[in-house]
């Protein structure tokens, strides 16, 4: 994944709509749209592999729209340069968090000196248990 190419093809190829917000804002909140709905075309982006691409298009599958375009909303900040940069970032870290394939598990075996400590525990809890018991009778 190459991660600047990432960015700048969500930058170049996200459309942004505005609307009012709901929230603080003083005055304000019933004159500016800063609210941000941004939507980006999967199959626009460029920085993904198609095996990236895959993985992106179905763990991301409940928040992509009909025509396939990730949707987020940004309504946080105040004003609406905030709550753009804010939705962008939300839209890289949503795709390579989702394009990211996680690395194969190599099995390993347990350490000598490991599976000598889990039998000195279990002798540890053996022997508290035993000596929950009743007393010997003499």
């Amino acid at each position: 994944m190459n991660r600047e190419l990432l960015r700048a093809s969500i930058e170049a190829n996200c459309e942004m709509d505005f609307a009012r917000s709901g929230g603080p804002g003083g005055q304000n909140v019933n004159k500016v749209n800063s609210k941000v709905v941004a939507r980006v075309l999967l199959e626009r982006l460029e920085g993904l592999s198609e095996a990236e691409l895959a993985r992106a298009r179905e763990l991301l599958a409940t928040r992509l729209t009909a025509a396939g375009e990730l949707l987020v909303i940004a309504d946080e900040e105040r004003d609406q340069p905030r709550n753009r940069s804010a939705a962008l970032d939300r839209l890289f870290a949503l795709l390579a968090g989702a394009a990211a394939i996680p690395k194969k598990r190599r099995p390993t075996k347990p350490t000598r000196a490991s599976k000598e400590r889990r039998l000195e525990a279990k002798r540890g809890r053996g022997e508290d248990k035993r000596l929950r018991g009743r007393p010997p009778a003499d």
